[in-house]
Order: structure tokens, then sequence, then C-alpha cells
């Protein structure tokens, strides 16, 4: 698992929208299993599950329309994407508002909704940019129990499928643009960004 720290401004949420493959590098290059992102994109979207700071919510759909219809735009389909939506909304804590039009959940509700829909396809590499903005003290816990079983490979409950890698054992921190390599305890010399 990677943190990034760094004070505003300072290339955070860039790095990951580089890495999600939103935004391009305007220099270097980023590859994930050997394989260059920017040439490649697929390479990396078909395996990454991606929570950006801003998220967007179709207001008149309800967590059901909206995550079914990222869903199937992810290839997920069928009573696959049914059982994946209802694990991720109890994972959640939202099975009382599945039925709730998104425009009227509270932020912290939406919020719950976008890290559902980050893991929708059980992804092997999770970004998620302020994933706890907006979450009450006790749903901060669940989501970092949440990442912690994650990072141990353990997965999701009730889903079937392989163990989620986030990222790496390092904390790093970003400063103009840079990094600095200090690395966790535990993290090895071989420990990078992908």
């Amino acid at each position: 698992m990677v943190g990034l720290l760094g004070p505003n401004g300072a290339g955070k949420s860039t790095l990951m929208r580089i890495l999600a493959t939103v935004t391009r590098a305007t220099t270097g290059h980023v590859r994930w299993n050997g394989v260059d992102i920017a040439r490649s994109p697929d390479e990396v979207r078909k395996v990454l599950g991606y929570l950006p700071q801003d998220f967007g919510v179709y207001p008149n759909l309800n967590p059901v329309e909206f995550l079914t219809c990222l869903a199937a735009a992810r290839g997920i389909g069928g009573r696959s994407a049914d059982k994946r939506i209802n694990d991720l909304l109890e994972l959640v804590n939202l099975v009382d508002a599945r039925k709730r039009s998104l425009g009227s959940l509270s932020g912290e509700m939406k919020q719950r909704v976008g890290i559902a829909q980050a893991l929708l396809n059980n992804p092997k590499l999770l970004i998620v940019d302020v994933p706890t903005a907006g979450l009450d003290p006790e749903e901060r816990a669940r989501f970092r129990n949440l990442l912690t079983e994650l990072a141990a490979g353990h997965g999701l409950r009730n889903t079937r499928g392989g163990s989620l890698g986030l990222l790496t054992g390092r904390m790093e921190r970003v400063g103009a643009g840079r990094f600095s390599g200090e690395r966790a305890a535990g993290g090895d010399s071989n420990d990078g960004i992908c």
C-alpha cells in the first residue's frame, strides 16, 4: 500500500490521475507490469479501481442503477453484476439506501457509492484520492479496515476472485512534483509505485 503525503499543489492528485490513465504525463513514463500505460492504457484499466477526489454521480439514478451501468461498462453483467453490487452495497453500508436517488443522498453516502464503484471489478490495483473525505468516524474506520483486509490479500467477503493488491509497501513524500523515497518498515529495494 502506498500513501502520498504533500502540501496542496504538490501533484498528488495529478499523479493519481496519471496512474489511472485519466491524464497523460507531460514527461517521463509509467509502467505497469513492464507495459507503458500511456501507450497501452487498457493494460492498467482492466485491473484498476479508481476513486477520484471529485466523484460525480447521476442524481436521478439510485445506487443500484448507477453501479449496474458502471458494471456493464466494465463488462460485468447479469447475475454476476447483481451479486457484486449487493455485496458492495452491504460492504459500504448502503443496503437501506439502495433505491434512493443519488441526488437525495448525503455527501458521505455518495462517497460510499464512489468506494463501491471503485471496487466493482475486483481490482488488482486500487487508487483512491482522499477516500475518507466527508465520512463520519465510524465509516472512516470501516474503510481503513477494508483497505487493511484488501492489502493483506483477503479480498472482499462474499465475492469470487482473487485478492486485491494495493500499490506497494512504500510511503512517499511528494513535493514540487518529485518523490523522495523513504521506505516504510518492511519495504525492500524492489518496491515501487506499480
